[in-house]
């Protein structure tokens, strides 16, 4: 099994033959008079911008990127949202809009576009940092990264980030936030994720003799993420290990807590043979 650490352009084809030169010349033509912004498909025409003077022209760009969101068409969305950042300093939209901008990349869900939503979101947050909507910003900080959370057996930097960001939230924002929830409920499955991998090394280690490498993961697990959700697991496999290596004393306790806590688990049967084995064992 490779465990990873816990902690840690395309090229341009070359041109095509051009067979319909006119038909070419029409398309550029049209792309350049329409004022597009990243080429013709699903970007902003100019007819749908008002201009800056025109009266709700910032209601009218954020109604009509909000639209665009609705339809997933992510790069048109933030080119309203663009507009209403760099052109209305003044507007009531303007907060709201840099937080769709960042929505807009996490959407894409590209490497690149995560790392440009994270700016995003830390951009609002210093720049707005009692707005209503901050929690939102910090709450999508830790989503980024939960996003990218890897396999158990991998590198879980980004778990660890992802629980940063949420531990983050909990400590800045009051228990009633209206976020409050949502965010205890990722942070938990970025936990687990976490606590599968320290799980795994520790049966790894287990399965190849290492005990003191296995009980140290075990122990570890149970003392930093006592509600992770394969606890059961973590209590077999400790007691195990404890068993096999003569410590029936501190062994006969994790079987009879998971048995206690666990009735259901798919260890209980072994666990309550082993502890039925161990207690006449250990009787004078």
């Amino acid at each position: 099994m490779d465990f990873q650490r816990r902690d840690s352009r395309m090229r341009t084809p070359a041109d095509a033959p051009v067979r319909d030169h006119g038909r070419l010349g029409s398309t550029v033509l049209v792309c350049a008079l329409a004022g597009t912004i990243a080429g013709c498909a699903g970007s902003v025409r100019v007819n749908d911008i008002p201009d800056i003077g025109e009266l709700e022209a910032d209601r009218l760009l954020f109604e009509r990127g909000s639209e665009a969101v609705d339809d997933r068409d992510w790069s048109r969305a933030r080119e309203y949202f663009l507009q209403i950042r760099d052109n209305y300093p003044q507007s009531e939209y303007r907060a709201e809009a840099r937080l769709q901008i960042g929505d807009t990349y996490e959407g894409e869900g590209s490497p690149d576009s995560y790392v440009r939503a994270l700016a995003e979101y830390q951009d609002f947050l210093s720049l707005y940092p009692t707005h209503p909507r901050a929690g939102y910003a910090q709450y999508k900080l830790g989503m980024v990264h939960f996003h990218q959370m890897r396999r158990a057996e991998r590198d879980q930097t980004e778990t660890l980030s992802a629980i940063e960001e949420f531990e983050a939230f909990i400590a800045r924002f009051p228990a009633d936030h209206e976020m409050m929830p949502q965010v205890r409920e990722q942070l938990r499955g970025a936990r687990d994720r976490l606590g599968m991998h320290d799980y795994l090394v520790g049966v790894y280690y287990y399965e190849r003799e290492n005990y003191a490498g296995a009980m140290a993961r075990f122990r570890e697990l149970i003392e930093q993420d006592p509600g992770f959700s394969r606890l059961d697991g973590v209590y077999f496999y400790l007691a195990t290990t404890l068993a096999d290596t003569t410590q029936v004393s501190e062994a006969i306790p994790y079987f009879a807590r998971l048995l206690d806590e666990f009735s259901e688990s798919e260890f209980a049967e072994q666990a309550a043979a082993r502890l039925t084995e161990l207690e006449a064992a250990s009787q004078p």
